[in-house]
């Protein structure tokens, strides 16, 4: 889906500069924009995701009033080169300040992420997130004394995401779902299996287990293959996992290699959109993962079964240990240095069920979690030096990971639940911001 943006003028569309670097829009974005007819500023617009400038004049200066009354945020792009020109500054500085939201990209490559930002905003509204779960936190699910505290499960948390971006909120049941898997055979399971085998390197998994986790993917390409306006899925993995003989880890990573559908573990909506926000926009490696402030001593200490946290350099504050279901995470294998689908680690799933032991690059890194009520997102850059390893614990392998001001953000932190991006994002996700009027909360 490409972004619909109206080129508008002051004067006339015929003037040389105004022509030319509209031609120049036309080629640069032919991939991320679909650049409709100019219209003079002031009169009355198709239907359209945004505006564009290719050319700033100083009439801008007291034009404030019809360009407020444009869709926002306005998009000025007036550089031969997919960018913001240096001698629009003054232009721009002003209307921010007279209210008017405008995005003025520094490279051509930001260019294109808000046009993409664009596009997914009027997607979403044609879209659906999946989610299995059948009476989350509820009696006879598995460790209530935790998953009952999470805002992800609420009507209020979905009604909020619904009516903030338009997207629907599918549920269905995890028990059919895992009926369903049990029920397809072991040979056509083996056959799906021997296409995607050579690509996956495995530990110690026994057949069955290989097999369980295949017809899991199967089961839910089932539906999305029904319902192709679903563009992220996720499970009550945990909590419900008496429903399942497997987990969904390598279910997910098929899925999203293969069709580029985002997955949430443990049903968690709210990181599932905020992984949708990232990977449709900036385009980064990303995954969701638990995080364990070295501040949060014993209590992170005895959920992830280690004695101690790994030797740091610098104040230990400052340090965050990232792991889930016993190593970092859900990691799609483009993203990875290092994957490998293993055993799995904790009690509550299946003895059957598998986990995934996988790594993003080592260096710069964005924490990224979109905050109720959804018009706000938390956004912290730091650095991940190295991993660490704890035999017989939760944490088999996990990352080490640095921020700024440790104190500062565990007073901040919206979730246990964040998103890690690789590289420092936050200049490029707040141009993302102005797209969804959300505000940046940084550390």
């Amino acid at each position: 889906m490409k972004a619909k943006l109206v080129p508008i003028y002051f004067k006339t569309a015929d003037s040389p500069d105004f022509a030319t670097q509209l031609q120049k829009l036309h080629e640069l974005l032919t991939e991320e924009a679909e650049i409709l007819e100019p219209v003079l500023l002031g009169t009355s617009l198709p239907e359209t995701d945004a505006v564009i400038f290719p050319e700033m004049l100083g009439v801008a200066f007291r034009e404030v009033e019809k360009i407020k009354k444009l869709p926002q945020p306005i998009l000025v792009v007036t550089s031969e080169f997919g960018t913001v020109s240096m001698w629009d500054w003054e232009i721009n500085s002003f209307l921010t300040a007279k209210g008017v939201r405008v995005i003025g990209p520094t490279s051509l490559e930001k260019t294109k992420q808000v046009c993409r930002a664009l596009a997914l905003r009027r997607q979403l509204k044609q879209s659906k997130f999946l989610v299995y779960q059948d009476n989350p936190a509820g009696p006879g699910s598995l460790q209530y004394e935790i998953f009952k505290r999470f805002y992800w499960w609420e009507p209020e948390c979905v009604d909020a995401i619904e009516k903030k971006f338009g997207l629907t909120v599918l549920k269905k049941s995890f028990k059919k779902l895992g009926d369903e898997a049990k029920a397809i055979s072991d040979e056509s399971a083996q056959k799906v299996w021997e296409q995607k085998k050579s690509r996956i390197p495995m530990g110690n998994i026994t057949s069955r287990a290989v097999l369980s986790a295949v017809k899991l993917y199967m089961a839910v390409k089932m539906d999305l293959d029904q319902s192709p306006d679903i563009i992220a899925v996720g499970m009550n993995c945990l909590n419900e996992s008496m429903f399942s003989d497997t987990t969904p880890c390598l279910a997910w990573n098929f899925l999203y290699e293969d069709q580029r559908i985002v997955w949430g573990c443990e049903g968690d909506l709210v990181s599932m959109l905020t992984e949708v926000l990232i990977e449709k926009t900036i385009r980064v490696p990303f995954m969701m993962t638990n995080l364990y402030p070295f501040q949060m001593g014993d209590a992170a200490l005895k959920h992830e079964h280690i004695p101690n946290f790994p030797e740091v350099e610098g104040a230990p504050e400052n340090y965050i240990l990232a792991a889930h279901c016993g190593y970092f995470g859900v990691v799609p294998q483009s993203f990875s240095t290092e994957w490998k689908l293993k055993e799995k680690v904790l009690a509550i799933v299946d003895d059957n069920a598998t986990a995934m032991d996988a790594r993003l690059p080592e260096g710069d890194i964005t924490l990224v979690k979109l905050m109720p009520p959804f018009n706000r997102w938390s956004i912290v850059e730091g650095e991940l030096p190295k991993y660490a390893q704890f035999k017989n614990s939760h944490c088999l392998n996990g990352a080490v990971i640095r921020v700024p001001n440790g104190k500062r953000l565990v007073g901040d932190l919206v979730s246990h639940h964040y998103i890690i991006t690789t590289g420092h994002n936050l200049n490029e996700l707040e141009m993302v911001s102005k797209v969804f009027d959300l505000d940046c909360v940084t550390n």
